[in-house]
């Protein structure tokens, strides 16, 4: 990509699509502040709350904010808007970081906190006062709500509005020195009853709330509301272009106005469509109670579209950001179809995972004419779209697995696999004919005989016939055992939120957990996190669940890629 500070190519051949790339209505109004000095660099922020795990709706928002930084030789800041204790915890704090690290983002030295400026907040507030531009005010949360009004009527002055200044600066200071209940007063700006943006008539910027801070402890009992701290922090840190989602275009006036009331720096805030997606829920509102009443296992769970879940189920942060470049910048909302991440993530493992064979569904099949004490070492490709991963070694023996799917004893028109009597590909190994079947006492087939063509090792006949299947195996004697999840959408509605109850959607079959399965002895050392294709079956990842004797496998995605379908289907029609 071209900087538009510098003309330079900031990007390397290996670095990743992200949102970042080609132009946008962003970047436009960036190259006009530049051209017009408004400001004469680039500064960014990412400034999350510390109230639940991160989702892949914020990382749209990692990724617009640091991209654009980098793109323009900019600075890129990490902040915690750590303004409400009773919501906020160091784990959360710790799992931001992790995961914004994880998606590639950079911030330095720049990770900051909106609590490691509380008194430079408490000062301007006390500006404020001075001005005349804020006091305390003695209405309870539900008066005031009632003195706001409507859209339609304007909201009524509180009595307490008229307070002179030398006794809000009184008052603000007991409130500051915990004098007072939580509830029982107070801080808000003095701007309009009247205006028509609800925001504006005269928000509470400062509340009494007696609750340790996790980083400051006790030694706040008044806590800055957001829309007082947002600009504040912004100003505070230099940064230039506070970039935020759509929700704050209405909030945008009352962070000019606090920022133009104390004469301070002003950045310049701008708005984009936060992102939506198809099967899910993007809100922390929304997924906390899904962790706490036991619909998932937590907000990790794979099944979650948190950033924590996504990684523990397999995706790859390239994947992600190649996502969110084919996603776009927008200034409108709407939905993403789940399918185009689906997509993005097989697109990248295909290319750099190592493939695997594993039996989900094991059937027995014994090769009654291969040595009983013979056993043998077959070349596998690891990665056929990397001739760089080269190969490995698949042991081999007389009794092996393989997919209950594919035996069918007596097969319909176009079924190719194994069947009494039909000879088939072992992959990387050899041809086998099906020559008896055994089965248990009610009736189900529960082990194959067959026998195997010496002269086809490798998957080839010398005599040039052809089968027309395929199979993958692994040996029975050599394999692994594992546990596998399957993971399916988290709710069974594209838009969950249609219900009166959105949990009302949640997908009971999200999980399916398979055990006893079988898995090539190449696993044995495999870390949690660790990626591969099951050939034939789909991308999955090593859990954290894993133990020295016990080997969890979750599936990141399906072999079957339903975008690149619809794709093909729309040029078509071109």
């Amino acid at each position: 990509m071209i900087s538009a500070r510098t003309g330079q190519n900031n990007k390397t051949n290996d670095d990743p699509t992200g949102p970042d790339r080609g132009n946008d209505f962003i970047r436009e109004a960036i190259d006009e502040d530049l051209k017009t000095g408004r400001f004469d660099h680039v500064h960014t922020r990412f400034p999350p709350e510390p109230n639940g795990y991160l989702h892949i709706g914020h990382a749209k928002a990692v990724w617009i904010n640091y991209g654009i930084a980098r793109d323009y030789d900019g600075k890129f800041n990490l902040r915690f808007d750590d303004t409400n204790p009773t919501k906020e915890e160091e784990e959360y704090v710790e799992s931001i970081i992790e995961d914004v690290r994880w998606l590639g983002a950079d911030w330095e030295d720049r990770l900051c906190f909106a609590s490691d400026y509380f008194a430079q907040m408490y000062e301007y507030a006390v500006d404020l006062i001075q001005k005349g531009k804020a006091y305390v005010d003695d209405l309870t949360a539900e008066e005031i709500r009632e003195y706001r009004g409507t859209l339609t009527e304007p909201g009524k002055e509180s009595p307490y509005r008229g307070r002179p200044i030398e006794e809000n600066l009184d008052l603000f200071e007991r409130m500051k020195n915990g004098e007072f209940p939580d509830g029982a007063r107070v801080l808000r700006a003095k701007i309009d009853m009247a205006s028509p943006n609800l925001n504006l008539r005269d928000p509470v910027i400062y509340r009494i709330l007696h609750a340790p801070h996790h980083r400051t402890g006790d030694t706040w009992c008044i806590y800055p509301m957001y829309d007082w701290a947002h600009g504040l922090e912004d100003s505070i840190e230099g940064v230039t272009h506070s970039l935020c989602s759509l929700e704050f275009e209405n909030h945008r006036p009352l962070y000019d106005w606090f920022l133009d009331a104390l004469g301070i720096y002003h950045p310049r805030q701008i708005e984009f469509a936060r992102l939506n997606m198809t099967h899910t829920v993007l809100s922390k509102r929304w997924l906390g109670p899904l962790a706490q009443e036991g619909y998932v296992s937590g907000w990790d769970d794979p099944r979650m579209p948190t950033l924590s879940g996504l990684r523990r189920r397999g995706y790859t942060p390239e994947a992600i950001r190649a996502f969110l470049g084919r996603a776009g910048i927008a200034k409108t909302d709407s939905i993403v179809d789940v399918q185009l991440l689906e997509h993005c993530v097989r697109e990248h493992l295909n290319k750099t995972a190592p493939r695997v064979m594993a039996v989900l569904r094991p059937l027995k099949v014994v090769i009654d004419n291969y040595p009983d004490d013979r056993e043998e070492e077959l070349d596998a490709v690891n990665n056929p779209e990397d001739a760089s991963a080269g190969t490995r070694k698949v042991p081999f023996s007389k009794v092996l697995y393989i997919e209950q799917e594919d035996f069918m004893e007596d097969p319909p028109k176009k079924f190719y696999r194994l069947a009494p009597g039909r000879e088939v590909r072992l992959r990387y190994a050899y041809f086998v004919t099906c020559v008896d079947v055994v089965k248990s006492e009610k009736g189900e087939v529960i082990e194959l005989h067959c026998t195997y063509d010496p002269e086809t090792r490798g998957g080839d006949a010398p005599d040039g016939r052809k089968v027309k299947s395929t199979l993958h195996w692994v040996s029975a004697k050599h394999a692994l055992e594992a546990e596998v999840r399957l993971y399916d959408h988290l709710f069974t509605k594209e838009n969950p939120m249609e219900e009166e109850d959105y949990r009302a959607a949640f997908n009971p079959a999200s999980l399916e957990v398979l055990s006893p399965c079988y898995v090539e002895p190449s696993l044995r050392d495999a870390a949690p996190g660790y990626r591969c294709q099951f050939e034939r079956l789909g991308y999955f990842c090593v859990d954290s669940d894993s133990t020295g004797d016990k080997l969890v496998l979750n599936r990141t995605v399906t072999l079957r890629d339903e975008w690149a379908k619809i794709q093909k289907q729309q040029q078509k029609r071109k």
